[in-house]
């Protein structure tokens, strides 16, 4: 695959993927992470249609980098929240991620978002900081930041996630 902008400055080498299910078992979710940053895997689909990526990962934490644009508008003219609710969710369930051992798997049990400010394409880069402030065995917690580039707060979230063997990802 070829290399692919996700937006303005923001490239993927490889393109758009996934992480190969069997590399699961080869890898902590942090270096599943960590390996995305570095372009040994492709970005994310939603990447490219959202306009936004990885930026960092470190233990219990994962940072997105994002630009909205006037694809993301609601019908009033400004940016859905569901925009940034994915943002939020992607550095939430990144966040516990990077805390997974090798062959462990996650999905989202629950998330809640507060939008604090408007967001238009006006808006320029955001950024979704994730941190883990709870995990246990089969659940976890985490709460993360969007924020403007002056550091003004547009939402906040929180999320739990469900804790699982990643054999239980295989496709059926």
């Amino acid at each position: 695959m070829s290399e692919v902008e996700i937006y303005p400055g923001r490239f993927s080498p490889l393109g758009l993927g996934t992480i190969p299910h069997a590399e699961i078992q080869d890898y902590t979710g942090l270096e599943l992470l960590q390996r995305i940053i570095d372009g040994i895997y492709p970005a994310p689909p939603i990447s490219f249609q959202l306009n936004f990526a990885l930026a960092d990962v470190s233990e219990g934490r994962a940072v997105f980098r994002g630009v909205p644009n006037e694809r993301h508008l609601n019908p009033m003219g400004g940016v859905h929240g569901g925009w940034a609710a994915t943002l939020l969710d992607s550095a939430l369930a990144c966040s516990l991620q990077t805390l997974l051992e090798k062959g462990e798997a996650y999905t989202t049990a629950e998330f809640k978002v507060n939008l604090t400010r408007p967001i238009t394409p006006r808006t320029g880069e955001v950024v979704a900081e994730g941190k883990v402030i709870h995990k246990g065995r089969t659940l976890a917690v985490s709460e993360a930041t969007l924020k403007d580039a002056n550091g003004k707060l547009l939402a906040f979230g929180t999320e739990t996630c469900s804790i699982f063997p990643a054999v239980r990802l295989a496709a059926r």
